[in-house]
């Protein structure tokens, strides 16, 4: 058997407008398990990295440790990368990101990652809204150490192991609008329509974007009982919008009856397009969100879709005036302005 992947692709594919294939924003071959949720949304990041036609260069993919930080071995695979230690992936990509603002940063993370060893983490970034995609791998359980029950395993979930968890869910997405996520959706990783949108809507949000996805563990998670498994999350969906992305540079052009869809700008000029399907839905509201949040827990849905955009985000380099040329590409003469200046500055804390 061979694991290496074939390098011929057939001539005939379609190119995007960079002039890529969809082929070349691959990985290498997925070591998970057959099934895992985890590789569909490897696939739908291809998809929306193809259809943004991102240079390779544009993308840096950064993760800490799980399987699902296994997964950015399996996309963009010519892309700037960085694999961090178990839960600190937010702050790496803080220092990166403050060091050069000129990449787009994709963080991937899990939910043992994210929920547990790396909560302090996950929440600073959170409330500096760093620039970045943060993408949530929610199995509610800890698959690279044989399915113990993580802390997103909603209360009463019974895993393989057969017992129900006996403590409740955090809810990541709940947390990030009290923290003031500027963007904060829910997909599941079987819904390939709503999540590939979601991805590239979140990649030209100027500040933190939260995606939590749900994302069944086919060996520890999926069995009757469980509330993370591909049956119970297909019965218990909710979707909140159909969902579209509208880069700035296409024509925007939608037939919808009044008062059933929304649009939403943003700071590049392109738009998101949400045809409501919650009732009285308004995802700029955060109240209002949280509200809905509540009610579908109690009710035992999952919502999903965007649950929350910020229209007017500032990100962290905004907030903090810093310059607009990335570090790296500083010389000598922009970092040591002269010594009039210096005495000037000097002068003023005097």
């Amino acid at each position: 058997m061979s694991f290496i992947k074939p390098t011929f692709r057939h001539p005939g594919l379609p190119k995007n407008k960079a002039g890529y294939t969809k082929s070349e924003y691959e990985g290498t071959i997925s070591t998970l398990c057959a099934g895992c949720g985890h590789d569909s949304i490897s696939g739908a990041i291809v998809q929306a990295c193809f259809e943004l036609a991102l240079l390779p260069n544009e993308l840096a993919k950064l993760s800490g440790i799980g399987c699902s930080s296994k997964t950015p071995t399996y996309f963009m695979s010519k892309s700037h990368g960085f694999n961090t230690v178990h839960g600190r992936m937010p702050s790496v990509t803080t220092g990166a990101n403050m060091a050069n603002r000129d990449l787009i940063y994709l963080g991937v993370s899990g939910d043992g990652d994210t929920a547990s060893i790396g909560m302090g983490q996950f929440v600073h970034a959170i409330r500096r809204n760093l620039n970045m995609v943060y993408i949530v791998m929610n199995n509610g359980c800890y698959g690279l150490t044989k399915g113990q029950d993580s802390a997103t395993a909603d209360y009463g979930s019974i895993s393989k192991g057969g017992s129900p968890s006996q403590f409740e869910a955090i809810d990541l997405v709940g947390l990030g609008m009290e923290l003031g996520a500027s963007f904060v959706a829910r997909s599941f990783s079987g819904d390939k329509t709503q999540l590939v949108p979601m991805i590239k809507a979140a990649m030209s949000h100027p500040g933190f974007a939260l995606i939590d996805v749900i994302s069944p563990c086919v060996t520890f998670n999926n069995n009757d009982g469980s509330t993370k498994s591909y049956s119970y999350v297909r019965d218990h969906i909710e979707v909140t919008s159909e969902f579209d992305f509208v880069p700035e540079e296409e024509e925007i052009s939608v037939t919808y009856e009044e008062g059933s869809s929304t649009s939403v700008k943003l700071h590049d000029g392109s738009e998101i397009h949400l045809s409501k399907l919650a009732p009285e839905w308004n995802p700029t509201d955060r109240y209002l969100a949280f509200q809905r949040l509540k009610k579908a827990k109690a009710a035992g849905e999952i919502l999903t879709g965007l649950l929350y955009i910020d229209p007017e985000s500032e990100d962290l380099h905004t907030k903090m005036g810093t310059t607009a040329t990335p570090l790296n590409k500083l010389k000598e003469k922009d970092l040591c302005p002269g010594s009039e200046v210096l005495e000037k500055i000097n002068q003023s804390f005097r």
